[in-house]
């Protein structure tokens, strides 16, 4: 299949890698002591961008890795291609996991096990937040997947019995990718600095797409690793799931993106997805747009004739999903509903089939 070609916002920003990509199992130095690594993913977004710093920490040589991909047989296999071959026969010293979803701390026990020994602890590093929704995911059904995950889309319009059927047998998704999180943490929160290989890196928290997300700035050396807050090529999934059915995740996103606007423009950014670039206040004012424009879609859909999340999806989507993207679009049809209900744009009502359907206010008077 021939490559998409370049949109305009990606070409309004700056590649210093350009088309090089890491190999799986290999690594490309950024910076000196700071390797790129890429792993595998069985979704349509087919990639995790993953990091290796590296560091000291109480007196020991070695490295620090941010986020580790899922937990299967490919990524393990190329991590152990990594260890053995890039990382100059020195331990991982930590594990730092951006957020708690699946690519990003999916194999964080395996390594922490990996690496830990009488004398030192190979610690996971992360928010509290995060750690606790992690630990909860992985020993229970939540997310995308089991019974409640089905009502809720149901409740929102989704009335397609195969694919509800679908959902209500993943009960298990997220342990699949996640099957265990390390029963000790070291915690990560806004504004906490670490010193990672003689550098100080600031901690900056972010809301929307996770419960705490930490993206992590390095001044004296211009990068931030944004995790999943800032994308090169896509916008950052921001949903509303069945634990919490009244959420308004976006006004939390976009907020949290316009904070790292204070960084220097000519930032090195370090995405989760996608390559590294310069832009970052490019990409953010790209990103804002974008969702200004999808709310004034959801609105005028939404003008004279109650819409469900479920019929905002050919609005928000121009492209056929399958299973797992259906899952993303609704829990972001209904973070675009929630934004402008939680602006009183919008009127929410329950009809008699059960289904929140949502309606222009009326202007007063």
């Amino acid at each position: 299949m021939a490559a998409r070609p370049p949109s305009a916002d990606e070409l309004a920003l700056a590649y210093p890698q350009g088309e090089a990509l890491p190999p799986p199992g290999r690594t490309i130095e950024l910076q000196p002591g700071l390797l790129w690594v890429r792993m595998g993913l069985p979704f349509a977004l087919d990639h995790i961008n993953l990091w290796l710093l590296r560091d000291q920490l109480e007196g020991r040589e070695g490295w620090t890795l941010v986020d580790c991909g899922i937990a299967n047989a490919a990524t393990r296999a190329h991590w152990e291609q990594v260890f053995a071959q890039h990382l100059g026969g020195l331990p991982v010293l930590r594990v730092l996991c951006t957020h708690m979803h699946p690519d990003h701390i999916g194999l964080a026990q395996w390594i922490c096990e990996r690496y830990s020994t009488p004398a030192h602890e190979c610690r996971l590093w992360i928010s509290a937040t995060d750690w606790h929704v992690a630990r909860l995911a992985s020993q229970h059904s939540t997310g995308q997947g089991g019974d409640a995950a089905a009502a809720f889309f149901a409740s929102h319009g989704l009335v397609d019995a195969d694919a509800l059927a679908q959902v209500r047998g993943r009960s298990n998704y997220y342990a699949t990718m996640v099957p265990e999180v390390p029963a000790r943490y070291a915690r990560l929160h806004e504004g906490k600095r670490l010193v990672i290989g003689g550098r100080e890196w600031r901690c900056i928290a972010g809301y929307g797409h996770a419960p705490e997300h930490i993206a992590l700035f390095c001044e004296p050396s211009g990068v931030l690793i944004s995790g999943d807050m800032v994308l090169p090529r896509i916008s950052t999934n921001v949903s509303v799931y069945e634990a919490e059915p009244e959420a308004d995740p976006l006004p939390m996103f976009l907020q949290s993106i316009e904070r790292l606007r204070a960084l220097p423009a000519d930032t090195l950014v370090l995405p989760s997805h996608g390559r590294p670039f310069r832009g970052l206040h490019t990409r953010i004012g790209q990103l804002q747009q974008h969702h200004d424009e999808r709310l004034a879609e959801v609105l005028a859909a939404c003008t004279g004739t109650p819409r469900s999340a479920a019929e905002m999806l050919p609005v928000l989507f121009k492209r056929a999903l399958d299973l797992h993207q259906t899952t993303f679009a609704m829990g972001e049809a209904v973070a675009h509903l929630h934004a402008l209900w939680g602006q009183g744009l919008l009127q929410r009502r329950r009809g008699d089939d059960r289904v929140w359907r949502f309606v222009a206010a009326t202007a007063p008077g």
